[in-house]
């Protein structure tokens, strides 16, 4: 492995993981803590609508996915805060109509591509200098946005309390749906649309297994989902085994062996 470093897609493949590995972390734990991990699936989803809707058009699918996903993560938002429909409810509206635009999208374009099936499954050896791009921009944006963390984490303890305090809760909350919604857009690239739920959902539910505190929460995840992922790279370059679905099993495998452990401290 330490050979293949003088490599140019391993060095965008490590750059990517460490990236995506933090931002899914960061949002993750509102995921887990929230019971969102539905919306996780639904805008994952939504994603292949934007994916085909760019390769209809010729462009670089993650630009066309990002405001595609955002839109329909605030419109989830917009459905769920306007009527006395379940999240759930609204989520599963929004997840059909994308997927069903993307497959007609990319009938339009004649042909099922390669790169369909690269977003749907994930190829982090596969990504580009303009993907580390985006990918960089989302964490800026996301480090910019750094004071909305501490509102979000009151809201997610006691939302009537933040409400009580005149917080702009449902503001704050369209906010964070669209953060959720660009962190995962991003991370298709890496782990593809089918397993990029896992990637924010493990690493924060493994985290909650030890963590006291929302702070150490995220902390711990962060640090899971970035050593996850460089582990993950190395085993599925060793092995020669798809990348994203290699990371997802670490991650996985980290989070049953945490399991087994908090047992064994709780009933010794």
């Amino acid at each position: 492995m330490i050979e293949a470093l003088d490599q140019p897609f391993i060095q965008r493949a490590l750059a990517a993981g460490i990236l995506v590995g933090a931002l899914g972390s960061y949002f993750g734990v509102f995921v887990v803590q929230r019971g969102l991990s539905f919306l996780g699936d639904g805008l994952a989803h939504a994603a292949f609508g934007g994916v085909a809707l760019g390769l209809l058009l010729g462009m670089e699918p993650l630009w066309v996915a990002v405001p595609f996903t955002v839109a329909v993560a605030l419109g989830i938002s917009w459905v769920r805060e306007r009527t006395r429909l379940g999240a759930d409810t609204a989520i599963g509206i929004f997840f059909s109509v994308s997927v069903a635009l993307g497959v007609v999208f990319l009938s339009m374009t004649g042909r099922y591509t390669a790169d369909a099936f690269t977003f749907l499954f994930g190829s982090i050896l596969a990504v580009s200098e303009a993907d580390l791009l985006v990918m960089s921009l989302v964490a800026l944006a996301t480090a910019l946005g750094w004071r909305l963390w501490g509102r979000w984490a009151y809201a997610t303890f006691d939302r009537e309390l933040a409400l009580a305090d005149h917080l702009p809760v449902v503001r704050d909350d369209y906010f964070l749906t669209a953060y959720i919604a660009v962190a995962i857009v991003v991370g298709v690239k890496l782990v593809g649309i089918i397993l990029i739920t896992a990637f924010l959902v493990i690493p924060a539910a493994t985290a909650h297994l030890f963590a006291r505190s929302f702070t150490g929460m995220t902390v711990l995840a962060e640090s899971l989902s970035v050593t996850s992922s460089l582990v993950g790279l190395a085993l599925s370059y060793q092995l020669d085994i798809p990348s994203g679905a290699t990371i997802i099993l670490v991650q996985a495998a980290s989070f049953f062996a945490s399991m087994a452990l908090t047992r064994v401290v709780r009933h010794p």
